[in-house]
């Protein structure tokens, strides 16, 4: 799930969600550690998603056509991908993603020359926050959600509508190693992959 399709593959929506009352007064529940909802589809940011796997990280990835700019050359952004724990168990054993699974995707501003550190680049600053889920719920059963950028997070998130999609389903689509998801960037998931099978015929 490395989305964007310029500087990130899933469009950041800038402005926070204002989030009301769901009809039943509260978010509806799904499986433990899988999405939550409130107000139909709008997915509940996971608040504890830093204490669930760290499958991947990347440093200044972009899969625009016209490569990235000078100034993200220079100050290139760490994206960190994190699933939950109950799918990340699923697929060490099958190698599959199990409906209800959620990916979350923090990108971070980096910086170099500081304190001890004289030469490569370390992750400061929260940039944005994205998710990509699996659910059946769904029309094709993916989604994707942005969460907001520069600190300003929202506590919950519409799905992306079509056209916002649109890029962001045909890259993974076209691209993904395994199902919709961008293993290939992901080593230790790679591995188990190629053990069950399960990438997609020719991918290799």
């Amino acid at each position: 799930m490395q989305t964007l399709a310029s500087r990130f593959v899933l469009p950041l929506v800038a402005a926070a969600l204002t989030i009301g009352p769901s009809s039943d007064g509260a978010a509806q529940e799904a499986a433990p550690d899988g999405p939550r909802y409130r107000d139909g589809d709008n997915l509940v940011f996971p608040q504890d998603y830093r204490s669930w796997p760290f499958i991947g990280g990347g440093l200044g990835m972009t899969y625009a056509d016209e490569g990235g700019t000078p100034a993200a050359a220079e100050n290139p952004t760490f994206s960190h991908a994190f699933v939950n724990p109950s799918s990340y168990r699923h697929f060490v054993t099958t190698g599959e993603w199990p409906d209800r699974t959620v990916f979350v995707l923090e990108f971070r501003a980096s910086a170099s020359a500081h304190s001890i550190n004289t030469d490569g680049r370390f992750a400061t600053g929260l940039v944005a926050i994205e998710a990509e889920v699996k659910d059946s719920r769904f029309p094709d059963g993916w989604a994707y959600f942005a969460f907001g950028r520069d600190g300003e997070i929202a506590p919950a998130a519409a799905p992306l509508g079509p056209a916002a999609a649109e890029r962001c389903v045909q890259c993974h689509v076209e691209h993904g190693a395994v199902e919709r998801t961008f293993v290939q960037f992901y080593p230790t998931l790679l591995e188990i992959a190629r053990e069950k099978g399960t990438l997609k015929p020719g991918f290799e």
